[in-house]
């Protein structure tokens, strides 16, 4: 599975399984508005990624605004050989609609 919706998304964080986040917006973006996580812009996802020294078998979410950088670096990360990598269909837009 490579996505994961909004919907899941909070019903996630509300279950305590473990998983990452990565949020690939750049830092200004991610210092108006977050989710928590670790915030690696997609630009510097490669060279900083190999830093977190992340499990490559744990669940990992990636976000972004609207899903498009988060698929990306999912695809990224996949290549990388972190084997539960999702991205956040809809971004932080399709959170904020659920969150009215």
């Amino acid at each position: 599975m490579t996505i994961i919706s909004a919907a899941e998304f909070i019903e996630r964080n509300i279950v305590p399984v473990p998983f990452q986040i990565i949020d690939v917006r750049e830092e200004l973006e991610y210092q108006t508005f977050n989710l928590g996580g670790d915030n690696i812009p997609l630009g510097r996802l490669l060279t900083e990624v190999d830093d977190l020294e992340y499990d490559k078998d744990l669940e990992i979410i990636v976000i972004c605004q609207h899903g498009l950088r988060s698929e990306t670096a999912r695809r990224i990360l996949t290549n990388l050989g972190f084997n539960q990598v999702r991205n956040l269909a809809g971004g932080l837009v399709a959170i904020r609609k659920l969150n009215l």
